[in-house]
């Protein structure tokens, strides 16, 4: 059983077939599928699937802080459920492919006492931009 779909049991998180399929199609390392990819891919398994079912346990997924939301340079959302251990996130500039990444050090230490401004500063994210293989080519 996979990592997501053992934390939502966990939670006692009623898994219908259609979410058990999201939650499926999320599995796996380096996952960041836009909701249109998780609907194609949920359909293969379980073909009448809809598109609003897909967008509506996605949202779920993302309320219950199991699945991270991620927006990148204007591009359609995308899905990352590796929401339980902190990463950063590597993206292709050419074709928007997307990596988690854990460097070293942590971004919250990182910012210097005077350029928090009085905030109380709890999270950080971090995104790298680059080229990967095959567009860099």
């Amino acid at each position: 059983m996979s990592d997501l779909l053992e934390r939502l049991r966990g939670r006692g998180w009623r898994l219908t077939s259609q979410r058990r399929v999201v939650a499926e199609v999320l599995d796996g390392e380096h996952v960041h599928l836009t909701a249109d990819e998780v609907h194609a891919r949920a359909a293969e398994r379980l073909p009448e699937i809809s598109r609003a079912t897909v967008y509506n346990t996605l949202g779920e997924l993302v309320t219950l802080g199991e699945v991270i939301e991620v927006s990148t340079d204007g591009r359609a959302k995308r899905y990352d459920p590796n929401a339980h251990h902190p990463h950063q996130h590597l993206v292709c500039t050419g074709c928007g492919a997307i990596r988690d990444v854990q460097p070293l050090g942590n971004p919250l230490s990182d910012l210097p006492a005077d350029q928090r401004f009085g905030f109380a500063v709890s999270g950080a994210e971090v995104t790298y931009r680059g080229l990967c293989p095959a567009c860099a080519g």
